[in-house]
């Protein structure tokens, strides 16, 4: 266990955020799911400019990497571009 302040300040942070990232992340892979199951395309569309900034956020925010959020939202378009 920790012997300092500090650390004991730290460990109750690092909950908060890996709480907060976790609920975050979860939310926007739901949202992703519900995205590449849409078959309508007027509601896709709507869904994507709302997922793609999830995912920048997550990507900002270093929850998941750069380069796999534009993986994702590339694989995103072109879905909903083939719907």
């Amino acid at each position: 266990m920790a012997n300092h302040k500090s650390a004991l300040k730290r460990i109750r942070q690092t909950a908060t955020r890996t709480l907060r990232n976790k609920y975050q992340h979860k939310t926007t892979r739901n949202a992703v799911q519900a995205l590449r199951e849409s078959s309508n395309k007027k509601e896709a569309t709507a869904m994507l400019p709302k997922v793609s900034s999830m995912l920048d956020k997550l990507a900002k925010r270093n929850i998941i990497h750069n380069n796999k959020a534009a993986n994702i939202k590339s694989k995103l378009t072109r879905h909903v571009a083939s719907l």
